[in-house]
């Protein structure tokens, strides 16, 4: 139980460094401390008193909220302080002193004739300008928008890069009110430097082979069950994992290069595809990539975004119809063994998809009373399909997140965040394997990275196959209703 802690309360520390920190001058440790909080408490619960009674439902929901109000409190008061906007005005910019860039704030202020030429940049007819208030890190521009969203942010940002160059990132932003707003951000890199971090094949193809390693030492010993000793002395019954760690880092694999080749369809900067290899547990941490410049619009958010779960998706399926027809059926164990990790006694009927296809492919092997112990191939498969929903869960800066970002916007997209952290922690109460993510998820920011034009809405087709997935994580995620499992004699 501590291990998975200490593995949260690092996620937990990176998220905050990349989100939370840019925004407040309260302590990264405080910010830690408090949202690791209802995870500390918890497990100090399950050590004393043990798994099998289940904890009080005040303990669950106490800490939550004064974690939470203490959360807010504390960003609040460590919030950097906007600056008056005549004191922005007489700032002036590092390129009429003669000062080197290096040695200014992270914004640069610009000069009463620059901010002359901005309002310039702002035709009525496309967009009223109204006001321009300066920022430590922004400079936002407030207005009316008078024509397509897309024309209007495509016009105002080669006005922009006009004058400045790439001095700046033009964001167009719906507010949580629903105005329109252009902001000036500081181009942190130049497009040398960005190309410069990509380029790193050898790293990312060396933690491929030691991925492949780790995930076949955990199929051969953990998920096989063969003693170590036998390895020694045979080193081919060491390959007996294969069929799971080829399965799952396929299915890893596919997934993040789904998400890397979009990136370069939309010509944003990602590295390439990183795999996290550990020598227990599945053998890995999953995988990941790095985007190293802004999503230019919400198309591409949401293809970048679905094309992950997507892909591994449609390599997870044949893989797991594949296992399951290489599973043997066994009978239901007795209560006490009941388990989603129980890789050799599970009952897929916690997944109303896994039980369809766990029908379909054993047919009238799998009765009322039964059970799968799944090929190791097929736990590659059923880790991919875990992995596959909860990526698809719409909170953050998940793949899900994006997506309903992408769909409904930044602000109907916090109100479906929050809605699914209060869900995820209801089905945790009934099973207990979600309950880490269910944390996990209380813990991360809800806000997701805006798209530089972060207002253009989506096509038809592309709303159509967001709802889809959406519907996709339904069945992975929720039980088979009793009226199927009677209908079906399972």
């Amino acid at each position: 139980m501590w291990l998975l802690v200490l593995i949260l309360g690092t996620i937990t520390y990176y998220l905050i460094k990349r989100t939370v920190a840019p925004i407040t001058d309260t302590p990264v440790w405080i910010v830690w401390l408090i949202m690791m909080g209802p995870a500390l408490i918890w497990t100090i619960w399950y050590e004393i008193v043990g798994g099998d009674k289940p904890i009080p439902t005040l303990l669950i929901v106490i800490p939550l909220i004064v974690c939470l109000i203490l959360y807010l409190y504390v960003i609040k008061i460590g919030k950097v302080k906007t600056l008056p906007k005549q004191e922005a005005q007489n700032l002036v910019s590092p390129h009429e002193t003669g000062k080197n860039i290096n040695d200014t704030p992270a914004i640069l202020p610009i000069t009463a004739i620059e901010e002359k030429a901005l309002r310039e940049c702002f035709p009525w007819r496309i967009y009223h300008l109204q006001d321009i208030n300066y920022r430590p890190q922004t400079i936002l521009c407030h207005g009316k928008l008078k024509t397509l969203p897309e024309k209007a942010y495509n016009f105002v940002k080669n006005n922009i890069e006009k004058i400045f160059g790439d001095r700046f990132l033009v964001l167009f932003q719906e507010g949580l009110k629903g105005n329109h707003f252009f902001a000036l951000v500081p181009n942190p890199h130049s497009k040398k430097e960005i190309e410069k971090s990509l380029k790193k094949p050898i790293l990312a193809f060396g933690l491929l082979l030691l991925t492949l390693l780790t995930t076949t030492m955990v199929g051969t010993f953990q998920i096989v069950n063969i003693e170590q000793e036998f390895v020694g002395n045979n080193l081919v019954i060491f390959l007996e994992g294969l069929p799971y760690s080829l399965g799952l880092i396929s299915i890893l694999g596919v997934h993040e290069f789904s998400h890397y080749l979009t990136t370069v369809r939309y010509k944003v900067a990602a590295t390439f595809p990183y795999f996290i290899p550990i020598p227990f547990f599945l053998g890995t941490f999953g995988a990941f990539i790095q985007i190293k410049s802004p999503i230019p619009h919400r198309k591409a958010l949401f293809d970048i975004a679905i094309s992950g779960p997507l892909g591994g998706f449609l390599i997870t399926l044949p893989l797991l119809v594949w296992g399951i027809s290489l599973s043997d059926v066994v009978p239901l164990p007795i209560e006490e063994n009941i388990s989603l990790l129980n890789t050799k006694a599970l009952d897929p009927r916690f997944s109303m998809l896994f039980t369809m296809l766990v029908k379909l492919v054993l047919g009238s092997h799998f009765i009322a009373g039964k059970v799968i112990s799944l090929h190791p191939l097929a736990v590659a498969g059923y880790v991919g399909l875990i992995v596959t929903a909860l990526n698809l869960i719409p909170v953050g800066q998940l793949d899900g997140g994006h997506i309903v970002h992408a769909m409904f916007g930044q602000r109907i997209a916090i109100m479906i965040g929050q809605l699914t952290r209060i869900l995820m922690l209801i089905l945790a109460m009934n099973r207990p394997e979600f309950l880490i993510w269910a944390i996990l998820l209380f813990l991360m920011p809800i806000f997701d990275q805006p798209a530089l034009n972060d207002v253009t809405e989506l096509d038809n087709t592309r709303d159509f196959i967001g709802l889809c997935t959406l519907t996709l994580l339904l069945l992975i995620l929720l039980p088979v209703p009793s009226f199927i499992t009677h209908w079906l004699q399972i």
